[in-house]
């Protein structure tokens, strides 16, 4: 059975739009593209380094792909690259784009049974970085084992939201914490069941 972890740069009203800059997701028109980059230091490059320091294969939303591949292809091996470029990248899309990052394979069929297949396959761990539309569907479908979440310390109000209306109410359990010297709060956790209720009165 393959883990999949969800990693992701949010803020603290929960935006997962165009963390990296003005170019990723100008959707909408959303006017804050590049939050997070004056908010990086060492801790967070570290928090990156363990992440992608593992085998590890690629579940990403069509969106996220196009901008990955634009890039990493292309990338300095010292950036980060070559863990990128050597992974399968399983994509998820409406359509039937042209996928012309090596190793790259379009999901078939209905992304949740297709995502679910994966995970019960061989091979090392499955990881989905952005893919804001694809996450709704794996949350829906149950089939996220771990969230890597670094909450930055800014506000946006507006913007695409990784727990937006509509998400499945449930429990997380945090297994491991850090906060990083700018303020972000870099937090690990795992599905804990259904949300539950009681009263101080």
């Amino acid at each position: 059975m393959r883990k999949l972890i969800v990693s992701a740069f949010m803020t603290l009203d929960g935006v997962v739009q165009a963390p990296g800059g003005p170019e990723e997701d100008a959707s909408a028109g959303f006017p804050f593209g590049g939050w997070s980059f004056h908010y990086w230091d060492d801790v967070l490059d570290q928090a990156m380094t363990d992440l992608m320091g593992v085998p590890f294969d690629l579940v990403l939303g069509r969106c996220t792909y196009d901008i990955f591949a634009a890039y990493w292809p292309t990338a300095p091996e010292e950036a980060g690259g070559k863990a990128l470029n050597d992974a399968t990248k399983y994509v998820a899309s409406r359509g039937d784009p042209s996928l012309t990052w090596d190793r790259s394979v379009l999901l078939e069929g209905d992304v949740g049974d297709a995502v679910a297949a994966l995970k019960r396959g061989d091979g090392p761990e499955l990881q989905v970085h952005g893919s804001g539309n694809l996450l709704q569907t794996l949350m829906a479908n149950g089939l996220i084992d771990e969230y890597r979440l670094m909450v930055f310390p800014v506000v946006l109000g507006t913007g695409k939201r990784l727990f937006g209306d509509g998400t499945l109410p449930s429990a997380l359990r945090l297994t491991q914490s850090k906060v990083s010297t700018t303020g972000v709060v870099l937090g690990t956790y795992e599905p804990a069941g259904e949300v539950k209720t009681g009263s101080f009165g």
